[in-house]
């Protein structure tokens, strides 16, 4: 079954993906720098606990999130090759 096809803006959602993938390379430039300069046996001992907790609920929620566009990706090439 097909979901209904919303009437949205393409040239805004474009934009919107665009600035969202700026934002998403500069967390992980900063992700990169502690990865590179801190272990994560350091990061966990001396971190501060909340902090570290809403990163993670952060992460895992962008994952959940990306996860879903690239099923849908997917979805979509098979449905494309036939």
């Amino acid at each position: 079954m097909v979901p209904a096809v919303k009437n949205i803006d393409g040239t805004r959602l474009k934009a919107d993906l665009a600035a969202a993938g700026v934002e998403l390379l500069s967390a992980q430039c900063a992700a990169d720098r502690l990865r590179l300069q801190y272990s994560p046996h350091d990061i966990a001992m001396l971190g501060e606990a909340r902090m570290l907790k809403r990163a993670i609920a952060s992460a895992e929620a962008l994952h959940q999130f990306f996860s879903q566009i690239a099923g849908q990706l997917k979805h979509q090439e098979a449905g494309e090759k036939r």
